[in-house]
């Protein structure tokens, strides 16, 4: 048996960084070893608490690992006193003494995390008219009086109806149980907190002039929360974190079939989260210095499957066609409905529509904030993500569909992929003559040429490549060279440069020498050829549909689009072509729907209207979106003149060269 046949295969998440270690090797020393962030400040004794992981479960398939058991040394001594007091958590171990005897999935938590991952979803400032669900009152309301008796509530309606013309609905039936101390200890003076305009869901005794709610995304990758005054519609604290359920899976599909394939998986992927999402609330609130429980409004938005596990629906229909949502309907909830504790009880949510199975709540925010609905150019909005959704048209029609792209461009299935953290390669140039590369990592300013990089970049050092660097640095190889139309890595190159490596029977080009040395592979390519190839077609699909050949705007939405170079993705090919100054990124499109819906709740009525006339299309039942797709393989592509491009990025010429083994017969093939 071979040395290395010993080995164990360790793989952490959510970095997706991998190696095989000896038996007996304990987490924490894996984790080091392969540049992993994994926080530890008391030299591995077990007593801080800061390496604390979990066992991915989730993500067993992905990796090829086929059983988790016997894959850690039983629980030692140091973990059980640290258990005992402090608290260690269900199925959480101290990577610091967990040693490996078998392969194994590790989940680094984000507390466990020296650098947090920079997660790039804020609020985008934009003006719109404030007219809350949720308005205050101040209010006098008549003491008890012997001669007209009458309830305490019958007294408030009265004062309402007297000092506001507003005619009372009804009272939540909790604060119905504090409406007579509320009023005595106001000395009958009280501020009432009414959900459109009828119902009261909170009292204060005394003046009260402040009311706050707070508009979440949640992603399959991040959850995203901005709280905000309800009056002046004015950010004050924001969060973003990684949804915990990335444990059982990256894609959407992962986590539909963890659900299928395990007795109470549903329950645990809507236990996760939720948790995340209470996190995000309690986050951003202390940020804002609010205390949760002074929330009364929620805005929530979603991929179909995050709304659904989220509500409590079986996500399981959504993994096989004709991909049946539960409901496609808005609603109007309570947060104690579907498990939000860190607000009170009877928080108002409102759930923005889905539009279809794949096309959820999330890209209807998405309308609601670029509003294509109300525009008379053809505008092509895409979130970009696991599964890009995608919206074109204008005030005179609307189509939306999803296209499956894959987690490729976030950095995974890529070799030295990782998320966008500090240390990530972002930014990628090649010289077009001598092929050497610069780049720029996540937390400094500095490309890797000028002077004060190495220093600059020493806390962090150069970790691996995350989403916009990958495509930045594919779109690079291509035009100076180094691939060839159809994404295959030109070994020639070799004689120009000692950066064009031999991996069998491809190459591989070095981007980085260090540490860690970063090569974008064969494999690489192939993985954005793929995932670009499916976004270009699920757009060019929806183009047929609507008879355009050309659109007069591109929005790229969403944490990720929000950091791609719109010539690179259209160098690559990833987007139709258009006039790269007519390309913009829109950030966090579906939170600022949220935030939309939260602070105007004539925003919902009219989202709720236009999802109605939306056009789905189904990409897995249309024919043409695989001629579409196999079309798109190519750099950028295969026929597609990219005509506009052009005016402003020197794309290099299509030509035919001779390939085939020296001593056969070669043959052509256009390159």
């Amino acid at each position: 048996m071979s040395i290395d046949s010993a080995k164990k295969t360790v793989v952490f998440t959510p970095s997706g960084k991998r190696g095989r270690f000896a038996i007996g090797v304990s987490l924490l020393t894996c984790a080091h070893a392969l540049g992993v962030d994994l926080d530890s400040i008391c030299g591995g004794r077990g007593i801080c608490g800061r390496c604390r992981v979990g066992i991915g479960e989730g993500e067993l398939a992905k990796y090829g690992i086929i059983s988790t058991a016997d894959h850690l040394e039983p629980v030692t001594p140091p973990e059980k006193l640290y258990a005992a007091r402090e608290g260690l958590g269900r199925g959480m171990r101290l990577a610091c003494h967990a040693r490996i005897c078998g392969d194994i999935v590790v989940d680094v938590p984000p507390e466990s995390q020296i650098h947090r991952q920079i997660v790039r979803k804020r609020a985008e400032a934009r003006s719109i008219d404030i007219d809350p669900v949720i308005r205050l009152y101040f209010v006098e309301v008549a003491k008890p009086d012997m001669a007209s008796p009458s309830g305490d509530f019958e007294r408030l309606a009265e004062a309402l109806e007297t000092q506001w013309d507003i005619f009372l609905g009804g009272i939540d039936y909790g604060v119905l149980c504090t409406l007579q101390d509320v009023l005595r200890e106001g000395e009958w003076r009280v501020t009432v907190a009414l959900w459109k305009g009828s119902q009261i869901v909170r009292l204060w005794p005394g003046f009260h002039d402040v009311a706050y709610g707070i508009a979440i995304d949640v992603g399959s990758t991040t959850i995203a929360a901005h709280l905000c005054d309800l009056a002046s519609g004015d950010v004050l604290g924001s969060c973003g974190l990684m949804n915990p359920q990335i444990r059982f899976g990256e894609d959407l599909m992962s986590r539909v079939s963890y659900a299928m394939l395990n007795g109470g998986g549903g329950a645990e992927l809507r236990a996760s989260v939720r948790q995340g999402v209470n996190g995000a609330i309690t986050s951003a609130a202390a940020e804002a210095g609010v205390a949760a429980e002074d929330i009364l409004s929620l805005s929530i938005v979603g991929n179909p499957v995050m709304h659904h596990i989220l509500l409590g629906l079986d996500s399981v229909p959504l993994g096989t066609a004709p991909f049946a949502l539960g409901t496609a309907s808005a609603l109007d909830l309570r947060a104690g409905e579907i498990g939000i504790d860190s607000v009170k009880t009877n928080a108002c949510i409102y759930v923005l529509p889905c539009i279809a199975g794949h096309v959820g709540a999330d890209t209807a925010a998405m309308v609601l904030s670029e509003g294509p609905h109300l525009e008379e150019n053809i505008c092509l909005l895409i979130d970009v993500g696991t599964n890009a959704e995608i919206v074109l048209g204008n005030k005179d029609r609307l189509l939306a569909a999803s296209s499956p792209t894959g987690p490729a461009f976030e950095g995974a299935q890529i070799s030295h992929g990782q998320r966008a953290a500090p240390g990530a390669i972002e930014r990628v140039r090649i010289d077009r003559q001598t092929l050497e590369p610069r780049f720029k990592i996540i937390g400094s300013d500095l490309w890797s040429d000028e002077a004060g990089f190495a220093r600059g970049s020493a806390k962090t050092g150069v970790t691996g490549i995350c989403g916009s660097g990958i495509i930045e640095a594919v779109a690079e190889m291509y035009l100076a060279g180094i691939l060839s139309a159809d994404g295959v890595v030109d070994g020639a190159q070799g004689q120009k440069t000692r950066r064009i490596v031999s991996r069998g029977r491809t190459h591989g080009f070095i981007l980085h020498e260090g540490r860690i040395t970063i090569t974008i592979t064969q494999s690489d390519v192939r993985a954005i050829q793929l995932a670009k190839a499916a976004l270009y077609a699920g757009a060019r699909l929806l183009m047929d549909k609507l008879g355009v050949e050309q659109v007069d705007k591109i929005v790229l939405a969403g944490a990720f689009g929000s950091t791609i170079d719109a010539r690179y993705a259209m160098v690559l090919g990833m987007i139709p072509d258009c006039d790269p100054e007519a390309v913009s990124s829109a950030g966090n499109a579906a939170g600022t729907g949220a935030w939309i819906a939260l602070l105007n709740q004539g925003a919902r009525a009219e989202i709720e209207e236009v999802v109605k006339s939306i056009e789905k299309i189904e990409t897995a039942l249309e024919p043409r979106f695989q001629e579409h797709f196999i079309a798109a393989m190519a750099i950028p592509h295969q026929s597609a003149p990219f005509a506009r491009l052009r005016k402003f990025v020197d794309l290099p010429a299509k030509k035919t060269a001779a390939v085939g083994k020296p001593g056969r017969r070669g043959r052509t093939r256009r390159v």
